[in-house]
């Protein structure tokens, strides 16, 4: 271990005189390996020290110009890169009291003009081997504090992830099942409305408790956002224009104390997500901007390609993405705040200005849409919310058609109703029916594959996506395929499983209508179906029967 260590001693010697160099050299001729160097001025020591990374340190005592031994050792104590470095005092003095004066200032040794080479070497090779062996104990114990650092904050990100994997599965369980309340009573609303004869005073009080299940819907849906759970119809658009209109929207809301600073790359790529929500994500996070800039500041909307040469945050794995960027320079937030930013109810406005689901819906909305959102922030410093995006290799986005929005319509059509909740069921049959339409219920798939096998004639099987029984809304629309191939399928949930496949993105091909619907939209959706089969086989449109609400 000694011979180990004296090969890599590397030896400074301050002196004045240069034929000490030359008895300093022949000395450690023994000390196989070592580096010398040779300075005469002491005022370059600490420099030179540093330079040759010295293990050990020989200075004469006298040295002219002002400074001698001591003060060369108490100045290498004091710089931090040379205060561990071990310094032998050379003297042609065997004096108690120099030797006393310099272990007071920090010698490690002293040595009396000219040692024995034996002597030399030995002592060069003692303090080399303990200057060497404290410096891999410091790395040692420096990596063991990285790697303790590096453990505890991935331990931490994973009881994060953990915990808002738990409290997703909690939140999107509890949010189907609200949106299944919220539809019998919004259903239910909405029939007394198409059926009549209702007084002022109670039809005020049923638009009053629609508009609380409205405010219910939304919640549930930010519950389902979060979770991970929502319904997304997903397809390709280009970032840009979304953020060019978000960039006009912000001008006109914002106060005239705060700027806006869009920058959007020339060649930015196209991603797959449902637009909608993006929309909706983008548009919290520019109102969490203003929020947080009361007095006014900058707010920055930026979006740029990013691949994994680029300079990635650790929380996104290397791929081409779409990176997404709303800034602010408002209040910012301390670590405390930061460390629960993306938890659902988390919100440190006044009670009454807000839910706290604005985040943790853009959270869960990106997660699930295959993306990554990385919060950045400090108290004082403003915020900045990047979203990254999976890169889409379509080059040119795909523009879907709208649906057109019709007011409450009905018509003389057969609709089957397949729902195992019976009071949605029935509150939902009782709108179709109000609106013209013949219905037929089942109440799983099982039944309404029975129905549909019986050979009766069906123009529109409306049915719910999660069931229970040994037939699934899949096995559903290939029955219905086979026996009734111009019959069309609408699917309603409030929440993404079943046939809404790759981790809740709805196909092409499924027409979903989300839990709660409105009967605006589900006769709307129904009368765009019927329509475009009619078109399909050729056939004339028949007429649409208005309702009266």
């Amino acid at each position: 271990m000694i011979e180990d260590d004296s090969t890599r001693c590397s030896v400074l010697l301050i002196d004045d005189e240069s034929f000490a160099q030359d008895i300093i050299a022949h000395g450690l001729k023994g000390c196989a390996g070592h580096q010398l160097m040779y300075e005469s001025s002491p005022a370059r020591a600490v420099e030179v020290a540093r330079e040759i990374d010295a293990t050990v340190v020989l200075v004469d005592l006298r040295m002219p110009g002002g400074l001698d031994g001591f003060d060369v050792i108490a100045a290498l104590r004091a710089h931090p890169a040379t205060h561990d470095v071990p310094v032998i005092l050379l003297s042609s003095e065997d004096d108690p009291d120099i030797k006393a004066k310099a272990f007071a200032v920090g010698a490690s040794d002293y040595m009396v003009k000219w040692p024995d080479p034996r002597e030399l070497v030995a002592r060069v090779r003692h303090h080399s081997g303990a200057c060497i062996a404290r410096r891999e104990r410091d790395q040692a114990f420096a990596s063991l504090r990285r790697s303790q650092e590096q453990l505890a904050a991935s331990q931490s990100a994973l009881q994060q992830a953990q915990k808002m994997e738990a409290i997703g599965q909690l939140t999107g369980g509890v949010a189907h099942d609200f949106n299944n309340v919220l539809q019998i009573i919004g259903g239910n609303l909405q029939l007394l409305k198409l059926v009549g004869g209702l007084s002022d005073a109670a039809r005020g009080r049923v638009e009053m408790a629609l508009s609380g299940v409205e405010r219910g819907a939304k919640l549930a849906s930010h519950l389902l956002a979060f979770a991970r759970r929502q319904p997304l119809q997903s397809v390709v658009i280009d970032p840009g224009h979304l953020l060019r209109e978000l960039d006009d929207m912000a001008r006109r809301v914002l106060d005239a104390g705060t700027r806006v600073h869009t920058e959007i790359s020339s060649d930015l790529g196209s991603t797959m997500i449902d637009p909608n929500q993006l929309n909706n994500v983008l548009l919290n996070l520019v109102i969490n901007a203003r929020d947080a800039m009361p007095g006014g500041g900058t707010l920055t909307i930026r979006a740029a390609n990013v691949g994994p040469g680029d300079a990635l945050p650790p929380e996104v794995e290397s791929g081409n993405y779409v990176m997404l960027e709303i800034a602010d320079t408002g209040r910012g937030m301390p670590p405390e705040v930061l460390r629960r930013a993306f938890e659902p109810f988390f919100t440190t406005k006044p009670t009454g200005q807000g839910t706290g689901l604005g985040l943790s819906m853009a959270y869960g909305f990106v997660k699930q849409s295959g993306g990554e959102i990385v919060l950045r922030s400090e108290a004082g410093r403003g915020s900045s919310v990047c979203i990254f995006l999976p890169r889409s290799s379509s080059a040119a986005p795909v523009q879907v058609e709208p649906e057109p929005h019709l007011p409450l319509a009905g018509g003389l059509e057969t609709l089957l109703v397949v729902e195992d909740e019976d009071d949605v069921r029935s509150s939902t049959s009782g709108i179709l029916s109000a609106l013209g339409y013949r219905v037929l219920e089942a109440e799983d798939a099982a039944q309404a594959a029975a129905i549909v096998e019986s050979g009766r004639h069906i123009d529109l099987v409306f049915t719910d996506v999660i069931m229970p029984g040994a037939v699934s809304s899949l096995q559903l629309r290939d029955i219905v395929r086979h026996h009734l191939p111009e019959c069309q399928i609408l699917y309603t949930s409030g929440y993404a499983e079943g046939v809404l496949a790759h981790e809740g993105k709805v196909d092409a091909s499924v027409h979903l209508l989300q839990k709660p619907y409105h009967p605006d939209a589900l006769s709307a959706r129904i009368r765009h179906l019927l329509r475009r089969a009619r078109r399909a086989a050729g056939k004339p449109s028949t007429p649409a029967h208005f309702g009266l609400m």
